[in-house]
C-alpha cells in the first residue's frame, strides 16, 4: 500500500486506497513534527535574549522555518551558508529544522552530510532523516539508521515507532510490526492515536485484521485517522460488512468523513455489491462537496464500472478534474476491459487534446482496446508513440502491445518485441503462447512453453490452460498427459480454467470417458465446464449422453447461454434427433430468450439436410432474419451431397460462391456431387474454375502421435521412413478383411478410372497409411488415435470397422466433423454421419 504509492506511477485499480492512507500519515507526521518545533521556538523566544552582535541561532531557525514552509531550499542553502560563515553555531532545535528543509526538499545526500556533521542529535534528528530515507526508497538504510537510534540510547517515542512502522510497511515487511507492537506496549504508547493508526496499517497490509481491530479498539482517544484507517484495514480485506459498520459508528459518535474514508466505503460497497447503499454513500460526498476528490472520484469511478452501470461512470468522470492521468487512465481501462473499444479510443483522443500526458498504464489500457478490435493500424500509432516517449521498455506497455501483434496475427511482430523485451514476466510468456495458440500454431506455442519452464518462470492458470488448447488443437494426447501432471504438482490442479481445458483436451483428442472423470472431480463448475461436456459428447456421436448432461446442468440451475446450445443441436445433428433439436431450438428462443445465431441456424439447417429434409431446410434458410453465411450454405451443400441432390447442391455452391469466390471446400464439394452423379464434364468444368482462380483442393492428411512425436501422411505418401512396413501392414490388412467380408465400395473414389485403380487408391488413403503405421509402433492392447482433416470416407469407414474387429484394437478416427470409435466391427457413430 504505502509502499507502492511511493513510485511516481500506479495501477488505477488500487491506486486509491494507497495514496490514502500514504497522505494521511505523511500529514500526521509532518503535523506533529511542527507542533514539536513550534514548542521548542516558544521555549527559546522566552529564554534567550541575545544582543543583534551575537549569533542569533533562534532567528536563523525561524528563517530556516519559513523556507521549509515556502518550499524554498534555495534560500534555506544560503542561510545554511551564512550560518557556516559565522561559525556554524546552530544550537540543536536549528541544526533539526535545517535537516527538516533538506529532506522536505528531496536534497537527501545533504541532509545526510548534514546528520553526520550534527555536533549532537536527538530523536527528532534520528526520525526526520529515517522520513528522508522513506521518502527517497532507500529502506534498508532507514531501518539501520532506527537500529542506531535504539543503540544511542535515545527516546523511542510515537514519532519512532509511527515512522518506523511505517518504513516497514513500505518494504513489504508489515508481518514485523508485532515485534514493534510489544515494544509499543512495553512503553505505553498503545493507547496513543498515532501509533495505533500505524499498527493498524501495518497488520492490514499483512491481512491480519483481527491484530488490527484489537488496536483500535486500545486506542483511548480515536480521531479521525484512526476510524479512517480501521474502515481502510476492512475494506482492503474483504471485511466488507465490518468497513459498512465501522462507518456507521464513526458517523454516530460525530466524526465526519473524509475522502479517504469516502473511499474505503465505496469499496465496501463495490465488495458486497450493495449498490444501493453505494448512491446513499455517494449522496452523502456530495453534500460534503467530496465528489470532486480525485480519490472519491476514482472510487466512484470503479464503483459504477463494476456494477455495469457505464452510464453512471461517465457522469462520474465528468465531474472530477481531469488534470490526473489517474482518472483517464481508469476510464479508458474499464472501457477497454468492458468491450466499449470505439469508446477506450475516443476518450485517448479527448485526453490527449486536453494536454494530459498518458503514463504506461493509459498506453497499456488503449492498447488492450486496440487489442479486442484488432485495430492494427491504431496500434501501430499508438507503438511509434510509445517509442518516442520512451515507455516501451515498461513490461505492461510491451505485453500489451504483444498482444495487439498478436490478436492481428502479426505473430513476427509479436517475436520481435519478445527478444527485446528487457524484463520478461509470465504474461509476456503467456502471451507469446495465447498467440500461438489463436493463430493455430499449437506446436510453437508449445516450444514456447518449454522455454518459460527452461527459465524458471512459474506457469500460470493462464499457461495451462492455453497449452492444453494447443494439445487439443494437434490432438497430441500424450503431450496433454504429461501437463496434467504438471499441474497436479501445482496449485492449479482444481482450477476451474484449467479443469476446464482438460476436459476439452481429453475430449478432442478422443478419449471422453478421461474427460469425464476430469469433470466429476472438479470442486466447482461453470457453464464452460457443462459447455465442454455437452460439446465433448457430441463430438463423439454420443448425442443422448450429451442431452443427459444438459437436463442434468439444467437440474443444477446452471443457466446455458448460446454456446450451450450450440453444442446441444450439434449433438442432435450428429445422432440424427430431429424431433428433439427442433423442440431445443424452439425452447431456446422461448424459454431463455436466447437470440439463435448463425451457428445455430447452421446446426439445424445440417440436421434437417442430413435427415434428408432438404426443402425444410432450404426453407428455413430463407427465413433466417439475417444475411446467411457461408456455413449454412455450406451444411445444405453437405448434405446434398449425401442425398444426391445435384440442383439444390447446384444453387447452394452458387451462394457461397457469390460470397465467397475462392472457398476452397465448395468447389470439392460440388465436384463430389457432380461426381457422384457421373457427370464428369461438370466435374472437369469445376476443376477447371479452380484453376482458372488459383484454388488449390487440400490434399487428405492424416497424423498420428507416437512417443512425443506427431508422424504426417498424405494420401499415397511414399516419404516416411518406414514406408517398406507399412506397405507391408496394408498388404496383410487388405488380405485378412477380404476374408472378413470387405468389398471396397468404387463410389467413393470421384475419379474416372477403372474399379483396379479405385481399390488402390483407396488403400493408400491418408488414415489407411496412419493405421499400418499405429498398428506396427503402438503397443500390442493400445488403442490408435489417428487425426484426419477432411471427412473420412465411407470406404474407409467400412474398412476402419471391419479391421478394428480382425485386429481387435480400438480405433479413434477424428475427422473435419466429429469422432468415430471403431471396437469390435462396430462404429460408435452407428454409421450415422
Amino acid at each position: 500500500m504505502i509502499r507502492l504509492f511511493c513510485y511516481r506511477t500506479l495501477p488505477c485499480i488500487n491506486f486509491l486506497t494507497h495514496c490514502r492512507k500514504f497522505n494521511v500519515w505523511i500529514c500526521f507526521s509532518q503535523r506533529y513534527f511542527s507542533a514539536q518545533v513550534a514548542q521548542r521556538t516558544q521555549q527559546c523566544t522566552t529564554c534567550m535574549e541575545l544582543p543583534s552582535s551575537e549569533f542569533n541561532s533562534h532567528a536563523y531557525a525561524t528563517m530556516l522555518q519559513d523556507c521549509v514552509q515556502n518550499g524554498d531550499p534555495t534560500s534555506g542553502k544560503a542561510l545554511h551558508s551564512e550560518i557556516l560563515k559565522r561559525g556554524g553555531c546552530l544550537d540543536l532545535f536549528g541544526y533539526n529544522i535545517l535537516l527538516n528543509m533538506y529532506v522536505k526538499s528531496e536534497l537527501l545526500c545533504d541532509a545526510i552530510k548534514l546528520f553526520d556533521e550534527m555536533p549532537e542529535r536527538n530523536t527528532i534528528s534520528f526520525v526526520t532523516l529515517i522520513q528522508g530515507y522513506a521518502q527517497s526508497l532507500r529502506f534498508v538504510e532507514g531501518v539501520e539508521l532506527f537500529a542506531r537510534l535504539h543503540r544511542e540510547g535515545h527516546e523511542l517515542n510515537p514519532f519512532v515507532f509511527s515512522a518506523i512502522l511505517k518504513l516497514l510497511v513500505s518494504m513489504g515487511w508489515g508481518e514485523l510490526g508485532w515485534t514493534l507492537h510489544a515494544c509499543v506496549c512495553k512503553l505505553g504508547h498503545d493507547s496513543n492515536a498515532f501509533v495505533g493508526t500505524a499498527l493498524i496499517d501495518a497488520y492490514s497490509v499483512c491481512g491480519q485484521v483481527d491484530n488490527a481491530s484489537e488496536v483500535f479498539d486500545g486506542i483511548v482517544c480515536k480521531d479521525m485517522v484512526s476510524w479512517t484507517g480501521m474502515v481502510a484495514c476492512y475494506s482492503e480485506n474483504d471485511c466488507f460488512e465490518e468497513a459498512l459498520g465501522a462507518f456507521s459508528q464513526m458517523r454516530i459518535i460525530g466524526f465526519k468523513p473524509n475522502n479517504f474514508t469516502f473511499a474505503g466505503v465505496l469499496k465496501a460497497c463495490l465488495g458486497l455489491e450493495a449498490f444501493s447503499s453505494a448512491k446513499g454513500v455517494h449522496g452523502c460526498a456530495l453534500k460534503t462537496r467530496y465528489e470532486q476528490d480525485l480519490y472519491v472520484g476514482v472510487a466512484l469511478l470503479e464503483l459504477y464500472a463494476k456494477s455495469g452501470d457505464i452510464d453512471d461512470a461517465q457522469r462520474a468522470f465528468e465531474e472530477i478534474p481531469k488534470k490526473d492521468v489517474i482518472p483517464w487512465s481508469f476510464m479508458i481501462a474499464r472501457y477497454a476491459q468492458s468491450d466499449w473499444c470505439e469508446e477506450a479510443v475516443e476518450l485517448f483522443c479527448q485526453m490527449r487534446q486536453a494536454f494530459v500526458v498518458p503514463n504506461q498504464f493509459t498506453f497499456a489500457s488503449i492498447l488492450q482496446a486496440c487489442a479486442t478490435m484488432k485495430g492494427l493500424d491504431l496500434g501501430k500509432q499508438i507503438h511509434s508513440h510509445v517509442l518516442k516517449v520512451g515507455l516501451n521498455s515498461d513490461v505492461f506497455v510491451y505485453n500489451a502491445l504483444m498482444d495487439v501483434y498478436a490478436k492481428c496475427l502479426r505473430m513476427e511482430d509479436s517475436m520481435d518485441i519478445f527478444l527485446e523485451s528487457p524484463n520478461r514476466n509470465d504474461v509476456t510468456w503467456n502471451t507469446m503462447i495465447v498467440g500461438y495458440v489463436q493463430s493455430g500454431d499449437g506446436e510453437k506455442a508449445l516450444k514456447f512453453f518449454l522455454d518459460m519452464l527452461e527459465y524458471q518462470v512459474c506457469a500460470t492458470e493462464v499457461t495451462y490452460s492455453s497449452v492444453l488448447r494447443a494439445c487439443a488443437s494437434l490432438a497430441a494426447m500424450d503431450l496433454g498427459v504429461q501437463i496434467h501432471s504438471l499441474t497436479v504438482k501445482t496449485i492449479y490442479n482444481k482450477n476451474i480454467v484449467v479443469g476446464n481445458a482438460l476436459i476439452d483436451m481429453y475430449a478432442k483428442c478422443g478419449s471422453i470417458k478421461d474427460a469425464r472423470t476430469i469433470f466429476d472431480t472438479l470442486n466447482e463448475r461453470d457453464e464452460v465446464s457443462w459447455n465442454a461436456m455437452i460439446s465433448g459428447y457430441s463430438m463423439h456421436g454420443l448425442g443422448r449422453e450429451a442431452l443427459k448432461f444438459f437436463e442434468m446442468m439444467q437440474d443444477m440451475k446452471c443457466k446455458p447461454n448460446k454456446l450451450t446450445f450450440v453444442g446441444v443441436l450439434s449433438a442432435c445433428s450428429n445422432a440424427g434427433l430431429l424431433d428433439q433439436g427442433q423442440a431445443y431450438f424452439s425452447s431456446m428462443v422461448q424459454d431463455y430468450g436466447i437470440e439463435p445465431c448463425i451457428e445455430h441456424y447452421t446446426c439445424l439447417v445440417w440436421l434437417l439436410g442430413r435427415s434428408g429434409h432438404l426443402d425444410k431446410a432450404f426453407k428455413l434458410i430463407k427465413e433466417i432474419p439475417f444475411e446467411p453465411s457461408v456455413m449454412v450454405w455450406r451444411a445444405l451443400l453437405g448434405a446434398c451431397v449425401i442425398h444426391n441432390d445435384v440442383e439444390l447442391g447446384r444453387i447452394s455452391a452458387q451462394r457461397v460462391f457469390e460470397m465467397e469466390p475462392q472457398d476452397e471446400a465448395t468447389h470439392v464439394l460440388l465436384s463430389n456431387i457432380y461426381a457422384t452423379a457421373r457427370r464428369w464434364r461438370n466435374v472437369a468444368s469445376v476443376r477447371k474454375n479452380m484453376k482458372r482462380k488459383g484454388v488449390k483442393k487440400e490434399p487428405g492428411l492424416s497424423w498420428i502421435e507416437n512417443q512425443g512425436i506427431v508422424h504426417y501422411f498424405t494420401v499415397g505418401d511414399t516419404s516416411h521412413p518406414e514406408m517398406k512396413l507399412i506397405n507391408g501392414m496394408l498388404e496383410s490388412l487388405k488380405m485378412k478383411t477380404r476374408k472378413a467380408g470387405y468389398v471396397p465400395n468404387h463410389n467413393a473414389v470421384l475419379v474416372d478410372v477403372d474399379d483396379d485403380e479405385k481399390e488402390h487408391l483407396l488403400w493408400v488413403h491418408s488414415e489407411r497409411l496412419a493405421l499400418a503405421y499405429g498398428l506396427i509402433k503402438m503397443p500390442s492392447g493400445s488403442p490408435i488415435r489417428i487425426i484426419k482433416n477432411l471427412r473420412i470416407c465411407v470406404d474407409c469407414h467400412a474398412a476402419m470397422k471391419l479391421i478394428s474387429n480382425v485386429v481387435q484394437r480400438d480405433i479413434i478416427i477424428r475427422d473435419m466433423n466429429r469422432f468415430h470409435h471403431f471396437k469390435d466391427g462396430v462404429c460408435g457413430c452407428g454409421d450415422y454421419w
